[in-house]
């Protein structure tokens, strides 16, 4: 007759069911399945539209979306056309030549406030006129079509 404990063992041995080969080890994770198999399985469904998986012996090429975007499509870059446009360019330029200066007044040993708080407040009104002149994420060439930056 087995004693107190190994009865214990056996009882949490089959509440658990046949151990899966991907399954932690550690207590904390005792019952999860990891997060790689959710998501082949995830994958897997998403294929076969709902349906369960089963193994096919056929091999197909990877689908090649374009994800690069052509930067030599006019339609993709062209030389700024509006005002907007224009304003946009302004406020980067803004931001670039007051991080420049910012970073030279940072060597330069005595300079008055007037010109830290003037460089500070260039890089801020910089900054805030991006939200102002930032376009249309639709067109972005960087973004794929679930808005993720590529």
């Amino acid at each position: 007759m087995p004693n107190r404990a190994e009865r214990r063992a056996q009882a949490r041995q089959n509440r658990k069911g046949v151990p899966q080969p991907n399954q932690p080890q550690n207590r904390g994770r005792g019952g999860l399945i990891d997060e790689y198999s959710l998501q082949e399985r995830s994958r897997r469904l998403e294929e076969n539209g709902g349906t369960e998986w089963k193994p096919k012996a056929e091999t197909l090429a990877p689908k090649q979306e374009n994800l690069d975007p052509n930067y030599s499509d006019p339609k993709v870059m062209k030389a700024p056309h509006s005002l907007h446009q224009w304003f946009r360019i302004l406020s980067w330029v803004l931001i670039i030549v007051s991080g420049i200066a910012f970073a030279i007044l940072m060597w330069i040993p005595k300079h008055p406030m007037w010109l830290i708080l003037t460089v500070s407040i260039v890089f801020v009104v910089g900054v805030l006129s991006l939200f102002f002149t930032a376009g249309n994420y639709r067109h972005n060439p960087n973004l794929d079509a679930n808005g993720t930056a590529i």
